[in-house]
């Protein structure tokens, strides 16, 4: 009678619970990893909500990551009347400048991008590469040679000295460029122009559509960037009457010891937030749709 040594199938069995047991453990240290910085990244946004909802007696005496004393109302009403309601103003400047600054920054961004990536003309390839430069620099590089150039044509404290610096976006230009390059066929390209289509009318009727992730990702960056901008309004703008919300809730932070309220200064940070936070949800139904319909393709 011969017996069976039960080792080998032991250890088989061994490895096959090692085999199912990494995966989960590797999952399960990426979701940690992304929990963590899930974690960092809220907080500040918590914190802003939570003490947005407190008033000035209870700021620095309660927990400043719970509630107490809800008082949102009272702040925000308190916000929209400090200073005779320029925070409204301030808001509107906000969205004039971001809407009108992102619209513009798409269209020029599709323009440049498609034509670099469809159209071959003389120095294409160096142009792409000072665009592609551009990206590398800075924004806060830019303050100091735009302040001086629009001082010498009387910009200066104008919506134009904010306004038209936001409708360049090398970035925009440059995922333009990628996108058309690799999503738009030249073949349906080909079968527009035998079609008798001018190139305006490809470009818009045809190329435009397929491109709209694209267009909506910079749009969003975009948006962002210039409802956020800082350094450029504080510069270029004098007046109350035309700064953004980011220059307005500065100075009221500086005028602190000057009578304004600390909690009016958070709660007016947390309704500027909201916009991009709509901004987001908005368009983000678009961004994935694209995506999605792009991966197939």
């Amino acid at each position: 009678m011969t017996t069976v040594n039960p080792a080998p199938a032991r250890a088989a069995t061994k490895a096959a619970r090692r085999a199912r047991t990494a995966p989960l453990l590797g999952r399960a240290g990426v979701f940690a990893v992304m929990a963590i910085f899930a974690v960092y990244t809220l907080i500040p946004v918590w914190w802003l909500l939570v003490t947005a909802t407190k008033n000035q007696g209870y700021l620095f005496t309660t927990n400043g990551l719970w509630f107490s004393h809800f008082d949102l109302w009272t702040n925000i009403r308190d916000v929209f009347h400090q200073q005779d309601g320029i925070f409204a103003r301030w808001l509107l400047n906000s969205a004039l400048y971001s809407i009108g600054g992102a619209s513009v920054s798409t269209m020029l961004s599709a323009m440049a991008g498609y034509a670099l990536a469809k159209y071959s003309f003389r120095g294409r390839n160096l142009t792409f590469n000072i665009i592609l430069g551009a990206v590398l620099i800075p924004d806060v590089m830019f303050a100091l040679p735009l302040y001086l150039m629009f001082s010498q044509v009387d910009l200066v404290n104008t919506y134009w000295a904010v306004f038209l610096p936001s409708i360049v976006s090398p970035f925009g230009v440059y995922l333009s460029r990628i996108y058309a390059g690799a999503s738009v066929p030249d073949e349906l390209l080909e079968a527009g122009r035998l079609d008798g289509a001018s190139e305006a009318r490809i470009f818009w009727r045809v190329a435009m559509p397929i491109m709209s992730p694209a267009l909506v990702t910079i749009f969003l960056f975009q948006f962002v960037s210039i409802w956020n901008n800082y350094l450029l309004p504080l510069l270029m703008l004098n007046s109350d009457e035309l700064q953004p919300v980011t220059v307005g809730l500065a100075n009221w932070r500086e005028g602190v010891n000057q009578g304004i309220p600390y909690n009016v200064t958070i709660t007016g940070a947390f309704l500027s937030v909201i916009p991009l936070i709509i901004a987001f949800l908005v368009l983000q139904r678009f961004w994935r749709s694209g995506l999605a319909a792009g991966s197939v393709k």
